[in-house]
């Protein structure tokens, strides 16, 4: 006899939910664990993590300037979320030494801070956070300019965002995770752009990581049915040139663009609802 995984619990009556998504199940429709549609408790637990990941990312943003190293910025982030009674996700995660990623021009993630990399003029750095707070994780980035930096530059940027906003409105309850990494891939490549397809965004909140894995390419239609409940990133990766990347080996971690051309990337923790997603951090 088959199992699903959305048949009521001991046999007990099912709820609307259940019997909805148990049809999807048998129709062959992938559909999310129960652990990852979260309750108002969870849900409100990730929200106050949000907070103060948001308020870390303004941090940085009142004091980012041309001159200051990246560990400069290491510290702000450390200092801010522990003085907020927060725990700073990266530091000693799978290994990594440090309280934020910090990833400038080619790098397209986890870059290191480090006290020897200074900021210059026309450098694009993007500041990756994420926050455990009571428990509960929250994760987002931003993009920013140093001083006057090229037009093409500014354009990646941008366009950058708009792929993370097209996404987000692409992604519709019971909708599809393929919807998200359609709209952003069709709308990076019509702007002459590529979309990095090693990485991609993922089930947040309980856990650092979480399926559903969220990709920034794909079909329509496809991948993991999107339910009321579900906490997740979206954060594109989105390159100049070539959509290929290599990972630097002296630390294992830093990815850089195969062909040294820049990269951006954007990204917000949201929430499924029933009308749509709504924006946890920013």
């Amino acid at each position: 006899m088959a199992h699903y995984e959305w048949e009521p619990i001991n046999g007990s009556a099912p709820t609307e939910l259940e019997e909805k998504l148990l049809a999807y199940e048998k129709k062959g429709i992938l559909v999310p664990p129960r652990r990852v549609v979260l309750n108002s408790e969870q849900i409100q637990g990730i929200r106050e993590s949000s907070a103060i990941n948001t308020a870390v990312l303004d941090e940085v943003a009142k004091h980012i300037e041309i001159g200051m190293t990246t560990e400069d910025i290491n510290e702000i982030v450390h200092n801010f979320t522990i003085a907020h009674g927060a725990v700073p996700a990266p530091l000693n995660y799978q290994g990594f030494p440090k309280s934020v990623c910090t990833s400038i021009n080619a790098q397209v993630c986890h870059g290191i801070p480090s006290s020897t990399v200074k900021l210059k003029e026309g450098d694009i750095i993007n500041v990756d956070v994420s926050t455990i707070y009571n428990g509960y994780f929250s994760d987002a980035s931003r993009m920013f300019i140093m001083g006057e930096t090229s037009k093409e530059n500014k354009r990646l940027v941008k366009v950058t965002k708009e792929c993370l906003e097209i996404g987000a409105y692409a992604a519709k309850p019971f909708g599809f995770v393929g919807d998200i990494g359609a709209a952003i891939q069709t709308h990076a490549e019509r702007n002459g752009y590529s979309v990095v397809q090693e990485l991609c965004g993922h089930g947040v909140g309980l856990k650092f990581h979480e399926v559903p894995e969220v990709l920034h390419f794909g079909t329509k239609g496809t991948g993991m049915l999107l339910v009321p409940g579900m906490v997740f990133t979206i954060e594109p990766m989105i390159n100049m040139g070539s959509r290929k990347v290599f990972v630097d080996r002296s630390n294992n971690w830093t990815i850089y663009t195969q062909d040294m051309k820049p990269s951006a990337q954007w990204e917000h923790t949201f929430l499924m609802t029933e009308t749509g997603l709504e924006i946890l951090t920013y």
